[in-house]
């Protein structure tokens, strides 16, 4: 069985939701960050990166967020989860979870994680003042660009969708008003409505 390692907040969501969507059966192991679980050498033997998610499978773990929806939409078609048959169509659905993942995520980090970058309090401050506008710009990149409408790719939900959704919640505690970007915030409405959706919010807020 595929074992899910996540925590609450956090870009894992995004392979939660996936998973739960796909229909497959696994285990959720929640990490406790605030405890520093990531750092113990337990969790360090599975993801010696010391983050989440990560996914355990029979043929090893996978890391990193766009790499776990490639292979939960590939590992599980009937889901339908991204339009595996298009080469080009896959490859859109790839380069907008990279964007995600190398832009978007890295924007929201510079608020919390600015020691990853500087050890310079006045430059990890300046970083952490940087953040609503540098989000507001990435969303509204994607509200003009890249989301089609209803879902990321159009009228059929894929993995791009449980990503968006993820990262967009985050912009309420970066100082973005999500009502600046009405199809992102239709997108995230339609998000929650979903029974998946509904089940993987409930199972991770729900007391260890």
């Amino acid at each position: 069985m595929l074992k899910l390692f996540y925590s609450t907040g956090s870009c894992a969501l995004a392979s939660h939701l996936a998973l739960e969507e796909s229909g497959v059966a696994y285990e959720a192991v929640r990490i406790n960050l605030a405890n520093n679980d990531q750092r113990k050498p337990e969790y360090l033997a599975i993801n010696p990166k010391g983050r989440v998610p990560a996914l355990v499978t029979e043929r090893g773990v996978l890391t990193e967020t766009p790499a776990i929806l490639a292979f939960i939409a590939q590992s599980f078609p009937q889901a339908q989860l991204a339009p595996l048959a298009d080469p080009f169509l896959f490859a859109r659905v790839q380069a907008f979870n990279s964007y995600l993942s190398s832009t978007v995520h890295v924007a929201h980090a510079h608020k919390g994680r600015g020691i990853r970058w500087s050890d310079d309090p006045e430059a990890i401050q300046s970083m952490r003042d940087k953040v609503p506008a540098n989000m507001a710009e990435c969303f509204g990149l994607i509200e003009r660009d890249m989301l089609a409408g209803p879902w990321v790719m159009g009228a059929a939900y894929t993995i791009c969708d449980p990503y968006l959704f993820t990262l967009a919640n985050w912009l309420d505690g970066d100082g973005v008003d999500i009502a600046r970007f009405p199809k992102v915030k239709e997108h995230r409405a339609l998000m929650a409505a979903r029974p998946a959706v509904k089940r993987v919010l409930a199972a991770q807020q729900a007391p260890a």
